[in-house]
Parts: C-alpha cells; structure tokens; sequence
C-alpha cells in the first residue's frame, strides 16, 4: 500500500515517475487565467487567519459543506473565522475520492509543512499551526506567488476597469512578476440584463463615445481594448451559455440594443443574435490586434433561487448545461474564416460530453500556428484526476496534445496554485502509463519536450508572453 501523498502520489509507472520528477516537476507556473484581486498583490496582503485565505469566496468548498449538512452560517454567514474552519475540517473526511481532499492536503504540506491529515480532531492543531506560519514574512500574497514560481498572471477585468492595481504593479521594480490584464466585456453584452442600462452608462462615461447604437457600441469597446493593450493585455475571456451563431442585420442588432438601452425586455431570439453580432466583432478584434479568444461556456448559473436573493452570483450554485451545439460553434468559428480572422481561440466547456465534439471542430480552423485553436484543460467540475485524463486522452484521440497550453489556475485563492502539481501528476501518469504499454516510444528526448510543453513552454510561445522557455 502506498503513503498517502508521498512523492510518487497519482504516479504508477517508472516511466510516470521519471517524467515527473525529471522533468515536470519544476516547471515555473504561467497563470493565464485566474480571478485573484490585484489590489491584493500591490497591497501584498497578509492573511491573519488560514479562513481567510482557504474558504473566503471558495465555492468549491462551499457546495461540500453544504452538502455535508454544515449550516450556512458556518459557511458564508457570521460565525468566526474558527467555526469556519472546523466546520470545514470536519467535512474534509467525508470526500475520499473528491480532488478538493487532495488540494486541500497539498497545500497544507507545500505551504505549511503539515504532513497529517486534517479532520475534526486535528482542526485545532491545523488552525494554530496554519495561522502562526501566516503571520511570517514568506506567507504574504507576493510572496505565496514567488514561492509558487509563478513567472505571469493574467486576471480577470471588466472593460470599464480603471486597471489602476495593474499600474501600480508594473511600476514597482521589487516586484517581478508580471501581473496583467484580461478583458472580461460579459456586462456589455447581457443585453438582456436588468442591469444593461446602467452598464452601458457607465463604458459611455469611461470610453467618451455615447453609446447609442451598435456602430458607437463598438467604437466605446474599441477606445477601451486599446487602454487595455496598453497596458499589457493580450488576452480576452468570455462566459457563454453556449458559442451561438443566429447571424442578423446590423439593423437588427440596432433595434435589440435599442430595447436593451431602454431596459425593456428582449426575446431569447433577439439576444442570440445580439450576442451573435457582439462576438464576431469582438473575435475580429481581438484577430486584428493579436490577442487570444478564451470561451468558457456550458454553465447553468445561479439555480438555487432562495440562496441567490440571500448570496448572489459566485456562490456555489452552478451547474453544468446540457445544452451545447457544436454546429452552431463551427458555424460561428466558420463565419470568422470566411475573412481569414479567426484569433488564436481557447475553447473550454463545463460539460464534458462536448470534449470529442471540440475536438473535431477545432481541426477544421486550426492554420500557421501550432495548436492555433486550443481545447482548453478541464474546467470547474472537471478539474479532478478523471476529468483532466478524459480531456487530455480526448483531445490526443481528436489532434495533438503535444501542442496542447496545460492547466490554468482559474481561482479566488493565492494558495491554488498546487492545483498544477496535480494537473503535471496526471499528464505524467497518462503519458508514462502510453510508454509503458507500448503505445509510444521511450524516447526521451521527444517526451521531455511534450512534458515540459503541456506544463509551460507551450503557453508561453501561445501567448507570446515575454518570458524565456525551460530547457
């Protein structure tokens, strides 16, 4: 019986294991798309209880509390930092087989040096402990990102961002890793929003072009995508429902974004077509200026309606979307090639029934540029040890995982970034165990490149971020 968590953990193979250790293991970390605060990296906030820093904003750990029968108010309500956590320790040994026992457990062990296994008996000895290590000087923010061999952060910003911590960043010489922008412009396509009047007032106010029509709609987005290059951003992000294509008039769309300025109700039709329109322009954008397209779609968002007046959005009740058609997305990716101007695109969906579908549909565009169109690695509920080997063993089935940009942190918390020593482990198992049975060679030389392509290298090249590869 192997230890838990020893240093061949999810490793199998001698093959799994040289690849690992050899050559995954200390890959930099490039963080391409995350939802941590700059303010807190230019603040490099201090954590003073390990509740702050494990389950502030962290739905994850939300829904198996709940699930766990804990109480709201020892979730997100106003019990102490202390009940929080003991409720939390207390649910730990009911997820054997969930990823979040391990997450939890690396974390402790990589930032902490905590080798047991937290429950409710040792929630005491773990709270201390966690708690005495965040008041030195090696636990702030910056420095949680320094140890992590971070090397670049991408975070996520609304276009009408002042982009002021991004600023105050890169104008500091004593930090070196680059923190950047990433044009998140959801709001201003949720033409069917209550809040879309309101919205669309604001970037009227901020870009200096009055938003009247869909011609001067794209003019405000224009000014703001070139304040956002200017600050170093490359790199957009979209949550969908799913990527529709219902192709329309610009009169059309005139009319629509009329009603949605008025705050008047739109039919499920009239906002297809409008976020049709919304995204053509902004793909053919983001194509003229360079930038990378990244489309998460397949949630259903904010389903529990009693939980959502108390709580709001980002709270833990989401789920997956049944709903995807993929001929509307190559129909959509189909209308951009007509012009020749398709970005470099990373398609991630929640449903992991749409992995082969994504597959096929990305060899049809990809063009000039290894791995032009990316299947983007397991998202949210497919983050675990199955659902990254399907997404992986999907896209080598359908193209070409050596090409393929690996993991991406996708969190609140400074202390997720173990989640890559996860991802590394099962790529390594994966490609061992395929070199163990005979299905690919023992070369070494052609597996160390793949290995250190999929951890690092490859997003580095992808993104054109200015950063050396490892060797």
């Amino acid at each position: 019986m192997k230890a838990f968590l020893d240093k061949d953990f999810l490793l199998s193979s001698d093959m799994a294991k040289t690849l690992y250790h050899d050559f995954a293991a200390n890959m930099p970390i490039l963080d391409y798309h995350c939802h941590i605060n700059p303010q807190e990296i230019y603040e490099d906030r201090k954590f003073d209880t390990i509740t702050q820093v494990w389950l502030g904003g962290d739905h994850y750990k939300w829904r198996q509390m709940r699930s766990n029968g804990i109480d709201e108010k020892y979730v997100t309500g106003d019990s102490t930092d202390w009940e929080k956590f003991k409720a939390w320790a207390e649910t730990m040994p009911k997820l054997i087989g969930n990823p979040l026992y391990h997450w939890s457990h690396l974390e402790l062990r990589r930032y902490f040096g905590y080798e047991g296994y937290l429950n409710g008996d040792t929630a005491k000895e773990v709270w201390d402990l966690c708690n005495a290590k965040l008041q030195e000087s090696s636990m702030t923010v910056r420095n949680l990102i320094k140890q992590s061999h971070v090397t670049l952060i991408c975070t996520t910003d609304d276009p009408v961002d002042s982009l002021e911590w991004h600023k105050k960043i890169a104008e500091d010489p004593s930090f070196d890793v680059q923190v950047l922008p990433a044009w998140r412009p959801d709001k201003a396509m949720n033409v069917e929003k209550p809040t879309f009047p309101a919205y669309m007032a604001r970037l009227s106010e901020v870009s200096g072009i009055q938003v009247t029509d869909f011609a001067s709609l794209k003019k405000a987005l224009q000014v703001r995508m070139d304040f956002f290059t200017s600050m170093g951003c490359c790199v957009s992000d979209h949550a969908l429902e799913y990527v529709m294509y219902v192709p329309s008039t610009e009169a059309e769309v005139d009319a629509i974004l009329a009603k949605g300025l008025k705050g008047e109700a739109v039919s499920k039709e009239e906002e297809l077509k409008f976020k049709t329109a919304f995204m053509l322009f902004a793909a053919r954008e983001y194509n003229r200026m360079g930038w990378i397209m990244q489309i998460h779609y397949g949630c259903k968002r904010d389903n529990n309606a009693y939980m959502f007046e108390q709580l709001g959005p980002d709270t833990g009740f989401d789920c997956i979307n049944n709903y995807a058609p993929s001929a509307q997305m190559a129909d959509f990716l189909n209308a951009l090639s007509t012009g020749n101007e398709i970005p470099k695109t990373i398609l991630y969906s929640l449903n992991p029934n749409d992995n082969v579908s994504i597959g096929t549909i990305i060899g049809c565009f990809q063009d000039k540029f290894p791995g032009k169109i990316q299947h983007g690695s397991a998202w949210w509920f497919n983050d675990h040890k199955v659902g990254m080997t399907e997404q992986m063993v999907s896209l080598a089935n359908q193209g070409c995982l050596g090409n393929f940009i690996g993991m991406l942190t996708d969190s609140r918390s400074f202390l997720s970034y173990t989640r890559h020593e996860y991802f590394r482990r099962v790529l390594c198992e994966l490609l061992g165990g395929w070199v163990e049975n005979g299905e690919y060679p023992a070369d070494m030389k052609a597996l160390e490149e793949i290995v250190r392509g999929i951890c690092y290298n490859n997003a580095v090249n992808y993104f054109g971020f200015e950063l050396d590869t490892v060797k």
